[in-house]
């Protein structure tokens, strides 16, 4: 049986795994369902049809599920679906998809929401994705695996962030981040590339390398993007790491390109 505080509310039609446990003051709704060894700190509410995956903690005052912060949701059943292993830190709010956009939020395994992180309806984040405190998502934003979002940041709908990207603290995304990219600022500019995070992920010294020789011909001063996008898939077509750069701006996309900064020469 799972280990219910007697404090807390939750549903009976409720799918709760044996090993979850529920701590005082929470709120669980009747269509949610918490996977093995899910832990409910205290004061959490989980809402909606909400799907949260064996091993995810979450923390107090957290709000996970309830109905999207648009306009244009009338009821629809929509979800939310969260993987296994994340840690979902005080006051995350987390809400489920919409009709014009998929009906579903997705979350994938082992991230880190610390305090205050928003992630709004229909967005879709790998593994082991990190927002900072404060950092938020607007809906329909894409997070690629081991992206970082750094304190009170902010993703303009529809933003596509590439793998390994980093947002710096306070800034404002407006445009697509290409994987392994930094970007910082007000309204953000790219930067160069994540290196420190390349090589916490263990990429090799010749994959950090051929990606910066291929970010400075990429973003370099002759010629359009589109031509020097062409150079780059012609040079570096048997390098796996920046094929993902150029499929990633191949790719249909709302939103511009996030380019470098006047003084940026990485």
């Amino acid at each position: 049986m799972p280990d219910i505080h007697p404090t807390a509310i939750v549903d009976p039609q409720a799918e709760i795994a044996d090993t979850a446990k529920i701590g005082p003051y929470c709120v669980v709704g009747p269509h949610v369902s918490l996977g093995e060894n899910v832990e409910l700190l205290s004061h959490v509410v989980v809402e909606g049809r909400t799907t949260i995956g064996s091993g995810t903690r979450i923390f107090p005052f957290a709000s996970i599920g309830h109905q999207p912060q648009d306009l244009k949701y009338h009821g629809e059943p929509s979800t939310l679906e969260i993987g296994s292993n994340n840690q979902i830190r005080e006051y995350v709010t987390i809400q489920p998809g919409t009709e014009g956009g998929g009906m579903v939020t997705r979350v994938g395994n082992s991230c880190l929401f610390m305090a205050s992180a928003h992630v709004a309806h229909d967005c879709i984040l790998g593994d082991n994705v990190i927002m900072a405190n404060n950092a938020t998502l607007a809906g329909h934003v894409t997070v690629g695996e081991c992206a970082f979002l750094g304190g009170l940041s902010a993703v303009h709908q529809f933003v596509r962030v590439g793998k390994h990207a980093m947002i710096g603290g306070m800034s404002g995304v407006e445009a697509d981040v290409i994987p392994f990219g930094m970007v910082i600022g007000n309204r953000a500019h790219l930067n160069g590339l994540n290196i420190v995070g390349l090589k916490r992920r263990g990429f090799s010294r010749d994959d950090i390398h051929t990606l910066r020789n291929a970010y400075r011909l990429l973003f370099a001063p002759e010629g359009t993007l589109q031509e020097r996008l062409s150079d780059v898939e012609e040079q570096f077509k048997d390098h796996p790491v920046v094929m993902e750069i150029v499929e990633f701006i191949r790719s249909d996309s709302s939103r511009s390109l996030c380019t470098p900064g006047f003084n940026d020469d990485r």
